[in-house]
């Protein structure tokens, strides 16, 4: 049984779940699926959010596309976010799926918290 949200074990950054990461030296934002999160950094597939609408033209476009499998060190992450939908605002991945017409989950392998909001 996974632990209750309440529970200090508890936590909604798992592995495939959608992530945007913000960077620092120099600034920049990563999106992607969480590989992995260890004192030492986070490992995610995914691409430059700078580059998120080419990327969602060339998939709708059925290119061949390929995302990064990066590493971060932790000095260089500011903060990590959970892509989930807030009030109004789709989440990127849902974003990316209407610009691209397919599921975001196809091209980067999603698989956290189904149904996860920001506002529970």
């Amino acid at each position: 049984m996974p632990p209750s949200p309440n529970s200090s074990e508890f936590s909604p950054f798992v592995p495939g779940c959608a992530v945007l990461i913000t960077l620092h030296s120099p600034r920049e934002k990563f999106w992607g699926a969480l590989l992995e999160l260890s004192g030492s950094g986070i490992v995610v597939r995914g691409i430059d959010l700078n580059s998120f609408d080419d990327f969602a033209a060339l998939a709708k476009a059925g290119e061949p596309l390929s995302t990064a499998t990066v590493f971060f060190p932790l000095l260089r992450v500011e903060k990590v976010e959970l892509d989930a939908e807030n009030g109004s605002i789709p989440s990127l991945a849902e974003q990316f799926s209407e610009k691209a017409g397919i599921p975001a989950e196809e091209i980067f392998g999603f698989a956290g918290p189904s149904g996860w909001r920001e506002s529970e």
